[in-house]
């Protein structure tokens, strides 16, 4: 069985084991006197049982997925003689390739060695015997187990209890696969990026004007050491995005001002939704426009001005990101200057204060950390963005502040690096993590200027 399939079918499973727990716990109660008697109210002792089905088995099922096919690689690779044993890991994986071409036919197994057609006997039989093993364990743990907590339903048993101990387990485990999550992918970039400064100078990618990072196969060939230095790249990220921050900030705070303060609430009904619709739209349409009509439009504006503008341009990438992004800074302040209590708004009136002067006197202090938190989100936004970007800036990697020419992005490179088979031990490769690494230092220092701010100039009422 698919383990899709499979996990509806536990999600059954354990909807039957609810429904016994429940009309158990009510017929236990039943000679009692009614379910006053029991400790927990019925529905507590459904949980139960319906926990004691599900956890165990979607836990297993978890890991079966998990880690099915690093077994099965294990064991078909196991199955080959000394000699064919692959000695590294890009090995395995097109040893694996190659065996699984012929298990499915895509590869003629007259063409092979006989060690290579029977491992791949080998891996159809595994991977046939493995959905039916699976199944059987999965179901075997869900009918056993949701039997045990039916069966130790009691009326003296406390089920809110347990079912709450439980729910707290989950929520810590959930909190901690984030944080371990967020760890893993910090200490996997740290890793990456050390190797990448072990075969690049550590002053030439910071302080190179040059990016280039096509590294040739033979010393021979032209640009054979390569160029990575990152201040073209970071100087168009934080072109575009200030490009783009300039068009979003303004018009998304000053909407949200209006939508929440002055506009009356058939305005509102229909502005507010019809400016959240922005965010729904897929970042290549944004892209699409900005290639075939912003693009063009400022190439020939600038013509007709007698200025030099690239077909390519930061500004028509900056500008369309900058509308993409308006809803993220709209929407969060409109919700953080709702959220402010209506007791300032009247006490600031009934003291004599205009409606602007409440606005920037009291209520704009107030909602400043939620106001801020919306244009950090806006700034993260545009600094990822990938797709606006290559259609309408380019891959060039100019070292300029003029908005009319073609630059790139630090996004738009990695993205460029690792697209296709890529070998992870040459510096064009690796490079990708370097910049990953760096745009995560950016952004943690543009959160802690952000906090910085906040701190300063919010007011805090009791």
């Amino acid at each position: 069985m698919q383990p899709a399939n499979l996990f509806f079918l536990t999600l059954a499973l354990i909807g039957v084991a609810y429904a016994l727990g429940y009309f158990r716990s009510r017929a236990l109660a039943a000679p009692m006197g009614g379910i006053r008697h029991l400790k927990s109210l019925p529905g507590y002792y459904g949980v139960r049982a319906a926990m004691w089905c599900g956890i165990p088995a979607l836990i297993v099922l978890a890991l079966w997925v998990s880690f099915e096919g690093q077994v099965i690689q294990l064991l078909v690779l196991g199955s080959l003689g000394p000699e064919m044993v692959p000695k590294s890991v890009g090995e395995a994986s097109l040893m694996m390739s190659r065996i699984s071409n012929i298990a499915s036919g895509a590869l003629s197994s007259d063409s092979v060695e006989q060690p290579l057609t029977n491992a791949a006997a080998l891996l159809t039989n595994l991977r046939d015997n493995s959905g039916n093993y699976m199944t059987l364990l999965v179901l075997s743990i869900a009918g056993l187990a949701g039997f045990v907590g039916w069966y130790r339903i009691q009326p003296r048993l406390n089920a809110r209890e347990q079912v709450e101990k439980t729910l707290r387990w989950i929520m810590f485990a959930c909190a901690g696969v984030a944080i371990l999550t967020t760890i893993g992918i910090v200490f996997s970039v740290i890793f990456e990026t050390i190797r990448f400064f072990g075969m690049v100078s550590f002053v030439d990618f910071f302080f190179g004007t040059s990016w280039s990072p096509q590294v040739a196969l033979r010393a021979d060939q032209v640009g054979s050491d390569g160029a990575f230095g990152m201040i073209p790249l970071f100087t168009g990220t934080l072109l575009i995005s200030a490009i783009a921050l300039v068009v979003a900030v303004p018009v998304g705070l000053l909407s949200a001002i209006y939508l929440s303060e002055y506009a009356n609430t058939r305005v509102r009904g229909l502005v507010k939704p019809a400016m959240e619709m922005l965010a729904g739209v897929p970042t290549v349409v944004y892209g699409f426009f900005a290639a075939l009509t912003v693009a063009p439009f400022i190439a020939d504006f600038a013509d007709s001005l007698g200025v030099g503008a690239s077909s390519q341009s930061a500004l028509a990438a900056g500008l369309v990101m900058g509308i993409m992004i308006i809803p993220f800074v709209s929407s969060l302040s409109d919700d953080v200057i709702n959220a402010v209590p209506q007791t300032l708004r009247d006490g600031s009136l009934a003291l004599g204060a205009t409606q602007s002067e409440t606005m920037k006197k009291v209520i704009f202090p107030a909602a400043l950390p939620g106001i801020m938190g919306g244009i950090l989100l806006a700034a993260s936004r545009a600094i990822g963005e990938t797709m606006i970007v290559v259609m309408a800036a380019g891959l060039a990697a100019n070292l300029t502040a003029n908005p009319l020419e073609s630059v790139t992005t630090v996004t738009v490179q990695i993205a460029t690096l690792l697209v296709g088979d890529q070998e992870f031990d040459s510096p064009k490769t690796l490079a990708a993590f370097a910049l990953g690494a760096m745009l995560f230092i950016v952004t943690l220092l543009l959160n802690v200027l952000a906090l910085k701010i906040v701190r300063k100039y919010r007011e805090q009422y009791e």
